[in-house]
């Protein structure tokens, strides 16, 4: 098997194992949240399960768990529908849809039975555990790692660019400067200052020449729905090989990890992007590729295959060619950084949400994903500090998720509660029950349809 076969199979393994331990955590950790409170205020909790031990949203369809014990008032459990999870609060109204139970006269230890404010705690307890744990995650690796960033001026070589970039003007070799006359100072922010912002020109230095490329309309959608997230810029890099597939034509020419290469048929590619372009206009073509091996010039000779693939991965370690900057905290710094990082990057995803409704140019049905598109967030190779930001960032996006006033979804409750607590009149039972039922129905549709997009995407590309 040919070895980027084989990497891209056990790539798509060690996401899929960080996707499943991931949501699993946060998904405990979240129905804990309503779990303490319930407790906290002296409410039984009858089942606290992860996944549903039902086809939701159809609580009486296909009952079974893969694993349940009982402890006191509650069965803990595993169910065998591997999405979400859920606690039954006794007395409430939800996706277990209990209507038995709540034709019986209220019972003291009921959720029904409770003040509005110890209701509304009950509700928003998962949500704000998701909140304390991305803060505390943060405050680890912050506290542990630090926080590196490669600063623009130290991507000395410019950037990479794509075809989109290149379409609005923008060069491999170009230096950005600013965006919209504010200065970047991050590499990594540069894209989504860009996008989120939504920038209209970018000033660069190009030869040595200041300049101003306008971002023409339609930028921001072709970034977004490009098949190679974040190719819009990269910093601009040397090309050293670095692992060397087997029966490949790199191997046949004798390529050896280390080797840089710096010209071909005579022609100077000291950098990726003029390496790339140029075996793309020589496809079929025999290729003299000039490398230095040990200080030493050592001349390769091989044909590029129609493939356009010689089989030799290039370095991508960026802080093997440039300095990276690095902060480090201690314990007292990590806190205060932890915590208002956590507010930031929410405050972020509030702005790239809110994106789906006021660009122009981002569709619901283009950025929208299920489970394949969280998956592909995580890297293919395994790194503890970036699967610890990763999770924390996805413990965000179900905090947010599940504030929206969806009923079914804990922002619903909150709605209704908000409603009880203003006017002094809660929500009648019936109400609540079509309510949530209506909320079930649209959140398997949505379920269904990103899911759908995602299915689509994957035959389409």
């Amino acid at each position: 098997m040919h070895l980027d076969t084989i990497l891209l199979m056990s790539g798509t393994v060690v996401k899929v194992l960080q996707l499943f331990v991931a949501l699993s955590l946060l998904i405990v950790l979240h129905e804990f949240g309503h779990f303490f409170f319930a407790r906290l205020f002296k409410t039984r909790v009858e089942k606290f399960y992860l996944f549903f031990d039902f086809l939701f949203p159809f609580s009486g369809l296909l009952n079974f768990s893969l694993f349940k014990k009982k402890k006191g008032d509650t069965e803990y459990g595993i169910g065998w529908f591997p999405l979400g999870g859920y606690v039954k609060i006794s007395g409430m109204v939800d996706e277990s849809m209990d209507k038995e139970q709540m034709a019986l006269p209220p019972e003291p230890w009921e959720y029904r039975s409770k003040k509005a404010y110890e209701r509304l705690f009950i509700m928003l307890g998962g949500i704000i555990v998701n909140i304390i744990v991305a803060m505390l995650i943060y405050i680890t690796v912050f506290s542990v790692y630090g926080e590196e960033y490669l600063p623009v001026q130290n991507a000395t070589y410019g950037v990479m660019v794509d075809s989109t970039a290149k379409s609005i003007g923008l060069r491999d070799g170009d230096m950005i400067k600013s965006i919209d006359g504010v200065p970047v100072t991050r590499f990594n922010k540069i894209v989504t200052a860009l996008v989120l912002d939504e920038g209209k020109t970018i000033q660069i230095e190009r030869n040595g020449a200041p300049m101003d490329i306008a971002v023409k309309e339609g930028t921001v959608h072709s970034i977004i729905t490009s098949k190679k997230r974040g190719s819009f810029i990269s910093p601009r890099i040397p090309t050293v090989v670095d692992k060397v597939s087997k029966k490949s034509e790199a191997e046949k020419m004798g390529m050896k990890t280390g080797d840089s290469i710096i010209a071909m048929n005579g022609i100077p590619t000291p950098f990726f992007d003029q390496y790339d372009s140029m075996k793309r206009a020589l496809v079929g073509q025999p290729i003299t590729v000039t490398v230095m091996r040990d200080n030493a010039p050592v001349v390769l000779n091989g044909v590029v295959p129609e493939d356009k693939i010689l089989g030799f991965r290039p370095m991508g370690d960026l802080d093997r060619y440039f300095k990276f900057e690095k902060i480090n905290y201690n314990p007292i710094q990590a806190i205060g950084k932890g915590v208002s990082y956590t507010f930031t990057q929410f405050g972020a995803y509030i702005s790239q949400f809110k994106l789906m409704f006021t660009s122009k140019e981002i569709k619901a049905s283009e950025s929208l994903g299920g489970i394949i598109s969280f998956g592909k967030i995580f890297p293919g190779e395994f790194d503890m500090e970036k699967f610890l930001m990763l999770t924390a960032f996805v413990s965000i996006i179900l905090a947010f998720m599940n504030l929206l006033p969806i009923p079914g979804l804990d922002g619903g409750y909150v709605i209704f509660l908000l409603w009880e607590m203003i006017t002094g009149k809660a929500v009648s039972e019936k109400v609540m029950e079509r309510a949530t039922t209506v909320g079930l129905i649209l959140l398997l549709t949505l379920m269904v349809y990103a899911n759908g997009l995602d299915i689509f995407r994957l035959f389409k590309s």
